[in-house]
């Protein structure tokens, strides 16, 4: 009987990884056309809390979502109808203007560079200099933004994903929250039988730390995002708007939305309000403002160190999606490095109870 089992699990094993080289090969080839659909099951994940408490409320499955669906719907045209427009002016008007800001900054930091040029034996900055490399890195952004939206314009990508989260991707939403039980139940009636305990606790330990990251994180970002924008704003920092809105939206990742947002108002700051150096003083401290808030209770209360998450796993997570899977990998990386961590932890638990960790006793 002995070899039969053996046959048994090598043949499981095989299926299943024939299984995940299959899906993996279909999502790559499927890449193109997947971003409303994944970001129709994200919507859902976020909403389907919303939705059971309606249900407990006496609402009964369908109406719930048809309620939360059309209000989450308004909202975000609202959102969009009121950011969009002022956003597109100041991301044109920053495109336009770079390299004028960039010679600005560059200026008033210029006295403290020059004795650090000269010992590197590196011959003086001119102005005119500044201007021209300025312009021409202006110039080759744009013509590889150019570049790069044209292909994927003449592909159809972008038409395709535009119309797909116009149109699609509320339509998934409300059938995924509609039937979020059923598909649950579906996937626990398909696991291996003799495994689905198993199963069943790393995927309710995964969700907690899906829920725990990726729901707090996100609120961590929107809130982030209005500070950011809203305190910019109110400083009177020209493009605050739009700089505070990319510093809060990529607050995600660890380190690289403080940085590159302090970084660009600053340098903002720098361009616009010397001699009167308040005005750099107060950029500096609405960042200073947002990141004491995020560290002593956004994060603390909102994501919590319980999911597990390191920011370096994180970061390679976020990378190797978009390497590998464009912006549907960024949008899924979190999740599938919470999924993985867990899964890790649990055969790390299960190799320190196994003889190969312990040794045998003589």
């Amino acid at each position: 009987m002995a070899p039969a089992t053996e046959v048994t699990t090598s043949g499981r094993w095989r299926f299943w990884v024939v299984a995940a080289a299959a899906f993996l090969l279909v999502l790559w080839l499927l890449n193109d056309i997947l971003l409303p659909f994944v970001v129709g099951m994200v919507v859902a994940y976020f909403l389907d809390p919303v939705v059971v408490r309606l249900q407990r409320m006496g609402l009964s499955r369908t109406m719930a979502t048809t309620a939360v669906t059309i209000v989450a719907v308004l909202l975000a045209v609202g959102v969009f109808m009121a950011i969009l427009p002022p956003l597109f002016g100041q991301i044109q008007a920053l495109i336009v203007k770079a390299p004028e800001y960039f010679v600005k900054a560059v200026a008033q930091i210029q006295p403290l560079i020059e004795p650090l040029r000269d010992r590197l034996g590196l011959s003086p900055l001119t102005m005119n200099d500044l201007q021209t490399e300025a312009t021409q890195w202006a110039g080759k952004a744009l013509a590889v933004a150019g570049g790069v939206a044209g292909t994927i314009a003449q592909r159809g990508v972008a038409i395709i994903n535009l119309l797909g989260l116009l149109f699609i991707t509320p339509v998934v939403t409300f059938y995924l929250l509609r039937d979020w039980e059923k598909v649950l139940a579906a996937i626990d009636g398909a696991l291996p039988r003799d495994h689905a305990s198993t199963i069943r606790k790393l995927a309710h330990e995964s969700d907690a730390a899906i829920a725990g990251y990726v729901r707090g994180q996100a609120l961590v970002c929107l809130a982030l995002g209005s500070i950011y924008a809203i305190g910019l704003s109110l400083v009177g920092l020209q493009f605050g708007l739009v700089i505070g809105l990319i510093a809060g939206a990529i607050s995600f990742i660890p380190f690289v939305g403080t940085f590159v947002g302090a970084v660009m108002a600053i340098g903002m700051a720098l361009a616009q309000f010397p001699p009167e150096w308040m005005g750099v003083v107060k950029v500096a401290a609405v960042f200073l403002f947002g990141q004491t808030l995020e560290g002593n209770v956004l994060s603390p209360k909102l994501v919590g160190d319980r999911v597990g998450l390191h920011p370096v796993w994180i970061m390679f997570a976020l990378l190797a999606g978009g390497v590998l899977f464009g912006f549907v990998g960024v949008l899924v990386a979190v999740p599938v490095a919470a999924v993985m961590g867990v899964i890790v932890r649990h055969l790390l638990a299960r190799y320190r109870e196994s003889d190969i960790y312990r040794g045998t006793v003589d």
